[in-house]
């Protein structure tokens, strides 16, 4: 299905479009405007005449052109109307704001409009759903406190309009920047596998997230989802998966629950990277789009501590994923700069009371870099310590460690510690490090639950995209749920 007008609309009609802001509802037509699109954009509401100089259209029928995308901001009792204003005009796509329909039993109302849509071939965005964002042609569903970054390679596809405000603003504080998304909501036209299909063509995008509470055709969500998987990392997070969770579902958008055994089975085998929770979901999402990414589950850990090490490579082996002894000459390198009395070279590396050096980190990194059996670099930062005694070296230490990275040819994960959580200061450094970090393009963790979860769930796809360039793709059709298609 071609989107392309969707996402690159000409024009763009916002009806309910008011000059008064709040009231419940998003204020899309200042917010496009303050997006900077750059498209012919006409107010509709029959309340006013005009919008801060701009003249306001009575209905869509006033409309002196062809619409591409309307943006439906009114009640559920005046949808229908709309619908059949749109198709009578052959508005390409209809996007409803508005709630009030499956999700509260009012399944004839959604019925009744997909029938009127068809006759005009208008093509249905929700219900109960906050939209379209694409950086590219400016216009956003997104709040207009962030402004529209760079052109990303980052795709969001949300059945929930408040976990996709959360995913975006998330990825703006982790420096991703966002290429499409879609908050989709009911779906009773178009449905999350015609986004998702949309995005495996689109080579612009270089990972697709979703959060997902229900999927109308089982068997047509994983051929595009096989797809999709093949070309590029799918990471999902499904709402929905007990029985409390699934009655909030049918509440929140009318969906239908999934067993969470079966669904995890059913991504495993499809290449989906299956997300834990919401920072999961953004946890893998950053490393998918790390400016190097992990051939290989052999790391190497290095950091100030005994006990931290430890700890890291006992959850490393739970993740399956190892930390073999570093080489002889690369251990002799590292011990250049370093005292032999309560420190290890061998892999983890404690390189004691020098891990607060950022010289000597740096220094280690490309050592460690050189040995042909290690995949991926995890330098551990305590920022408790930096903040105390290394503040004159907040601006200077991060570029050193970005610098040893640009010296390699090895992804580097740097771990934030995050222990003290009520000092401002301690917030301050963690932020002016992650922006270094992320703006060289490394992936950065605050824990190493996060890093090696991350880790792990990217080589998980890594190894089912070798599988199917292979010729080995999964051919067997589950079914989900409990009553039929999902």
């Amino acid at each position: 299905m071609d989107l392309t007008r969707l996402f690159f609309p000409r024009t763009i009609a916002v009806i309910g479009a008011s000059p008064h802001l709040g009231g419940g509802k998003l204020p899309y037509y200042q917010v496009i405007q303050l997006a900077g699109y750059t498209g012919r954009l006409y107010p509709v509401n029959p309340k006013y005449q005009d919008i801060a100089g701009a003249k306001v259209y009575t209905s869509l029928d006033d409309i002196p052109e062809p619409v591409d995308l309307a943006i439906a901001s009114v009640p559920a009792k005046l949808a229908l109307k709309t619908v059949e204003a749109a198709a009578r005009n052959k508005v390409k796509f209809l996007h409803f704001f508005t709630s009030g329909f499956s999700e509260v039993g009012n399944r004839k109302l959604e019925e009744d409009m997909l029938e009127a849509a068809r006759k005009g071939g208008t093509r249905i965005i929700g219900p109960n759903c906050i939209g379209i964002h694409c950086t590219q042609s400016g216009i956003t569903c997104d709040l207009p406190k962030s402004p529209m970054k760079g052109v990303g390679n980052v795709a969001f596809l949300g059945q929930s309009g408040g976990m996709t405000h959360n995913f975006m603003r998330m990825v703006h504080s982790r420096y991703l920047e966002l290429n499409k998304v879609v908050s989709y909501g009911n779906q009773i036209d178009l449905k999350v596998e015609d986004y998702l299909e949309y995005f495996a063509h689109d080579d612009t995008i270089g990972v697709v997230a979703a959060y997902i509470e229900d999927i109308k055709d089982m068997g047509r969500f994983l051929k595009v989802l096989r797809k999709t998987t093949a070309r590029k990392p799918v990471i999902i997070l499904k709402g929905g998966t007990t029985e409390q969770g699934a009655r909030a579902a049918a509440s929140h958008t009318g969906a239908m629950a999934a067993r969470q055994d079966l669904w995890s089975a059913v991504m495993r085998q499809y290449g989906c990277i299956e997300a834990d929770n919401f920072e999961h979901m953004v946890d893998l999402t950053m490393m998918a789009v790390a400016l190097r990414v992990p051939g290989g589950n052999r790391l190497g850990f290095l950091g100030a501590g005994g006990g931290t090490s430890v700890l890291f490579t006992d959850l490393a082996a739970r993740y399956g994923l190892v930390l073999p002894e570093l080489e002889s000459r690369v251990q002799e390198k590292i011990g250049l700069k370093i005292s032999s009395v309560n420190t290890s070279t061998a892999n983890p590396v404690d390189l004691g009371f020098y891990g607060f050096d950022f010289t000597i980190m740096g220094h280690t990194i490309e050592a460690m870099a050189q040995d042909e059996a290690i995949d991926v670099i995890i330098p551990y930062f305590s920022l408790d310590f930096i903040t105390s005694f290394q503040s004159d070296q907040v601006e200077s230490g991060p570029h050193a460690i970005v610098e040893a990275f640009r010296k390699t040819d090895k992804p580097v994960v740097p771990i934030l510690s995050r222990f003290t959580e009520n000092m401002v200061d301690v917030e301050k450094v963690r932020i002016r490090f992650t922006e270094l970090f992320r703006k060289a393009g490394l992936a950065v963790y605050n824990t190493p639950q996060d890093a090696i979860a991350s880790i792990s769930g990217f080589l998980g796809w890594k190894r089912h995209a070798g599988r199917v360039a292979a010729g080995d793709v999964p051919s067997s059709k589950p079914q989900l749920a409990e009553g039929g298609k999902g």
